[in-house]
């Protein structure tokens, strides 16, 4: 089972590449493989994303892409299961479904998306793999498959990542076991998300016309570079049919053009001044600017003032923050002029910006981030723990509130709740022998009250179960 994780994580190829005899839908499906499984075996999977280097932790990213999908599966054929999105910090175009609802979308995605609708599509193409339970299928199907053929398939995904040449020696070896007879499963896994997200699509108020925008620009690279082409060709074999079928039932559809939002100009924006030397993100907004060659100059101002603040150039940064604040107000305004203050040395100025973006965005994650990391850095503790701990009610899964928790906790001399906190970041982190570790010294200390100490002690219980039901190996 392990490596079917390492399969599903490295690139999302294991739901077209390891089939087998498929269970059908519907109840004979779940009698094989329970949604309960299906979550376990994806929180599993998220344990070691959540713990690893490129999963991008920024909050304006992660909360968008949830807006997003949020927006899609309320049209959807399973609009109250949970879905998880997250995005990777990699510049390769892909994204991935795992079991249970988590969807992983590359940076490099985002990036090539000319419009929000095709980012749109390809998350209505993810989600559709979820509600049809490709995946649980697939899972289901590879306990035919001798572990000789998971490894075949591990290696050649492995070396897909890194050497294209080397990757088709190992396939050739993975189809020597008889893996490539399964292959043809991936067609139908396609079509069928491609015609279920394209409704979805639709029904949300995005471009249909964007799907087949998207697919076209693919196979376009993927006859450009061949053997290098985007990693989403790999993971999600396109061909003709495709693109054809998804042709045929745009053009059945009314004609609709949707402006993009501000929200997916600014988090585009925000990924471009974060890619490469700082000079380089710098020069290319300046070029865009100078020659009026983008789609909405607020976010353009505001990714150049990114790029300034990376570049050291505070002062300028300021002022082009000024100009894209020009077009209204907005949460990521607030945040990058907090973050400019703060690098001028002004933490009273910065704070003066929290009070304000906060009164207007009272729940926007990165800007409770940042207030309360500056009310720290200004010896504000006890203001910084209310802003954290309101928040913590409705964002239980948001590991850096837990950590800011323990930061202020810490200041105030409360060693055991501090602990508890570190705690729960850790877990949320993929960390459970630290979180562990955690509450050990909490009760150790035996500084707080019985009700503290009893909480600590029956959470510390509840750990250890979780970690020896984690070490146990899912049985479909």
């Amino acid at each position: 089972m392990k490596l079917i994780y390492l399969l599903l994580f490295l690139g999302g190829i294991l739901p077209h590449a390891v089939a087998g005899e498929l269970p059908d839908l519907g109840e004979s499906s779940q009698a094989v493989f329970s949604l309960q499984q299906e979550q376990r075996i994806g929180e599993s999977i998220m344990a070691d994303i959540r713990a690893s280097r490129e999963l991008m932790r920024d909050a304006e990213v992660t909360d968008y892409l949830n807006a997003l999908g949020a927006r899609l599966i309320a049209n959807s054929q399973d609009s109250a299961r949970s879905f998880e999105f997250f995005a990777l910090r990699d510049s390769t175009l892909n994204a991935f479904a795992l079991p249970g609802g988590f969807i992983g979308v590359h940076s490099g995605l985002i990036l090539s998306a000319q419009s929000e609708s095709e980012l749109a599509s390809v998350l209505a193409h993810e989600i559709s793999h979820v509600t049809q339970r490709h995946l649980a299928r697939v899972i289901a199907g590879t306990q035919k498959n001798t572990l000789t053929t998971l490894a075949a398939l591990a290696v050649a995904i492995l070396a897909a990542r890194s050497n294209p040449q080397v990757a088709n020696a190992a396939l050739v070896t993975a189809q020597a076991t008889g893996v490539q007879s399964r292959l043809d499963y991936t067609r139908e896994h396609e079509r069928e998300a491609d015609r279920i997200g394209l409704q979805v699509l639709n029904a949300s108020g995005f471009d249909p016309r964007a799907m087949v925008d998207f697919f076209g620009r693919m196979q376009k690279y993927g006859r450009l570079y061949e053997n290098n082409a985007p990693v989403y060709l790999r993971t999600h074999p396109l061909t003709t049919e495709r693109i054809a079928d998804v042709e045929n039932r745009v053009g059945a559809l009314p004609y609709r053009q949707v402006p993009d939002s501000l929200d997916f100009q600014l988090v585009r924006a925000k990924l471009e001044a974060e890619e490469g030397l700082p000079q380089n993100a710098i020069k290319m907004f300046e070029v865009a600017l100078a020659e009026k060659k983008y789609s909405n100059e607020a976010a353009q101002h505001y990714g150049l003032a990114s790029a300034l603040l990376r570049g050291k150039d505070y002062l300028r940064a300021e002022r082009e923050l000024v100009l894209a604040r020009k077009q209204g107000p907005h949460p990521m305004f607030d945040v990058l002029a907090m973050r400019i203050k703060l690098a001028l040395g002004q933490p009273g100025a910065a704070l003066d910006v929290c009070r304000v973006g906060l009164k207007r965005s009272p729940s926007h994650r990165a800007l409770i981030h940042g207030c309360a990391e500056t009310m720290l850095q200004t010896g504000a503790a006890a203001d910084a723990l209310d802003l954290v701990s309101g928040a913590l009610k409705s964002r239980t899964n948001d590991a850096r509130l837990y950590m800011l928790q323990a930061q202020a906790y810490a200041a105030l001399g409360k060693i055991v709740p501090q602990h508890r906190a570190l705690a729960e970041a850790y877990v949320l982190q993929g960390s459970l022998p630290e979180a562990i570790v955690q509450l050990q010294i909490a009760l150790k200390t035996r500084d707080g009250d019985f009700y503290q100490l009893s909480m600590a002690e029956a959470r510390l219980r509840q750990l250890r179960e979780l970690e020896k039901e984690l070490r146990k190996p899912p049985q479909p």
